[in-house]
């Protein structure tokens, strides 16, 4: 206010300058107030006329008005500058914070959206985990054979890689006999297929089961599984291990045989010094054999491993002592390669067997439209000593061994309550239907043999290599 009071003071001195002298008091007023005094002598007047009257006055008051309206103007200017500035300033900021909250909506629109990629993503991957289990559980699928041609000396024995250091060269084997064709076989493209057998599922009784007898007998009950190994890789999903009931030198009776026989060369033979080592993954003798092998149907028997060659109905003995074949036979008739296997497949068409009373074979021909057929055969130079047609189809049952002369089959190879569901006698040549419990415990059951000096069944569950012990007595 003092500035605006020198201001007018200012004005009005320059107003009156040029028409006589004038003066200027300051006194004060009171309650805190500073009064000024502009006298200025008038050049033409005596005396001082009324203030109402006077157009000096008149003027003065003019140019104060101008003067208040302009000190108004430029004081509501500022006050509407800074409100314009604040209010600038607020709306700059709102429009961050609107800008701030609508980037992270995004973000989390974005988060939303990558959350339900990454369970996508996960979901995925259960599937494809549970569909690479899923085939892992199937058996391989072997390619179609290809047409044998009469004399197959296409293999040399000791012409293949070693296997390892432990590995041990086949000797000269014996001139190669190959297996005629079956006319009546239709061999275009057999292909490989499992077929599930209809049983009915049973308990397994929890007690000790009846007494066990001496000597021979009708198998009367079977234990629950012992595991003894798994395998380690998927080419022993299947396979077969046996101990040999009349072990030769230089091997002992406590010797263990595996050969895992996925694949489509089935060559090497894993020994292992005892129970113990094999349950350690320790062989102490890995043999190759000098031509490979056809599916589960392999046993061992006084010092000699018995095979079905691949692609044939050739059954090989294989001396242990030698390391090389020591006999060959074809099989008069059998069907091979997918033309009468068990339920579960494998080009399981013919089934080499040990019981009391020595080798066995079990397949079938076209002639028998199926059923199964037993030989018992000579373990020296393999010939056909005797031979039983059954009334029950191979491909209906999902394995079959044999105990003091008499066939015995598997229902299942998956139910883990399944039964043995039929025994054939050779010795009255009478089959009938029973019901022993037994049990899938993996649920993929390919093969199952009986050593008569262990009193056990040996079998390959799904990867796991597995026995049971076993009683005989009189089937009611």
């Amino acid at each position: 206010m003092y500035f605006l009071a020198m201001l007018w003071a200012s004005c009005l001195l320059m107003g009156t300058h040029a028409q006589g002298s004038a003066s200027f008091r300051r006194a004060n007023a009171g309650s805190g107030r500073c009064q000024y005094t502009f006298m200025v002598d008038s050049p033409t007047e005596a005396s001082c006329p009324s203030a109402g009257s006077s157009p000096e006055v008149e003027a003065l008051k003019s140019r104060l008005g101008l003067l208040e309206a302009l000190v108004a103007r430029l004081a509501g200017g500022e006050a509407m500058s800074e409100s314009s500035h604040g209010s600038g300033s607020q709306s700059g900021l709102q429009d961050a914070y609107n800008q701030a909250m609508g980037e992270n909506a995004r973000l989390q629109r974005e988060k939303q959206r990558l959350d339900r990629q990454v369970q996508d993503l996960q979901q995925r991957m259960e599937e494809l985990r549970q569909e690479a289990e899923r085939l892992r559980s199937r058996p391989c699928m072997q390619q179609p054979p290809p047409r044998v041609p009469q004399n197959d000396n296409s293999f040399r024995p000791g012409s293949g890689p070693a296997v390892s250091q432990l590995v041990s060269r086949p000797g000269t084997t014996q001139g190669d006999k190959s297996s005629l064709r079956d006319p009546a076989w239709h061999y275009e493209n057999p292909g490989y297929q499992e077929v599930t057998a209809v049983i009915t599922e049973v308990s397994a009784p929890n007690q000790e089961g009846p007494a066990d007898i001496p000597g021979c007998g009708d198998l009367v009950w079977v234990k629950e599984p012992e595991v003894h190994r798994k395998a380690d890789s998927i080419a022993g999903k299947y396979g077969v291990w046996m101990q040999d009931p009349e072990a030769k030198e230089p091997y002992g009776a406590e010797m263990v045989w595996r050969i895992d026989s996925v694949g489509s060369e089935v060559r090497q033979l894993f020994g292992y010094e005892n129970m113990d080592q094999l349950s350690r993954g320790f062989p102490t003798k890995v043999l190759l054999l000098p031509e490979s092998m056809e599916s589960t149907g392999a046993t061992m028997y006084r010092g000699s491993l018995y095979y079905q060659r691949r692609l044939s109905r050739t059954l090989l003995r294989y001396d242990l002592l030698s390391e090389s074949i020591a006999a060959r036979r074809d099989l008069p008739h059998a069907g091979f390669h997918g033309q009468f296997p068990y339920s579960w497949g494998g080009y399981t068409d013919i089934d080499l067997a040990i019981d009391e009373n020595g080798l066995w074979a079990i397949y079938s021909t076209n002639k028998a439209k199926g059923a199964i057929v037993i030989s018992q055969l000579d373990p020296h130079n393999l010939e056909v000593k005797g031979t039983w047609e059954t009334k029950i189809r191979k491909t209906s049952v999902a394995n079959a061994f044999m105990i003091c002369g008499k066939l015995y089959t598997v229902a299942s190879y998956t139910s883990p309550n399944t039964t043995i569901n039929y025994m054939y006698d050779t010795a009255t040549s009478q089959g009938k239907t029973i019901s022993v419990p037994f049990k899938n415990r993996y649920r993929y059951n390919s093969m199952v043999d009986y050593n008569p000096t262990q009193r056990k069944l040996y079998a390959w569950d799904n990867f796991y290599m597995v026995s049971y012990n076993v009683r005989l007595g009189k089937q009611e």
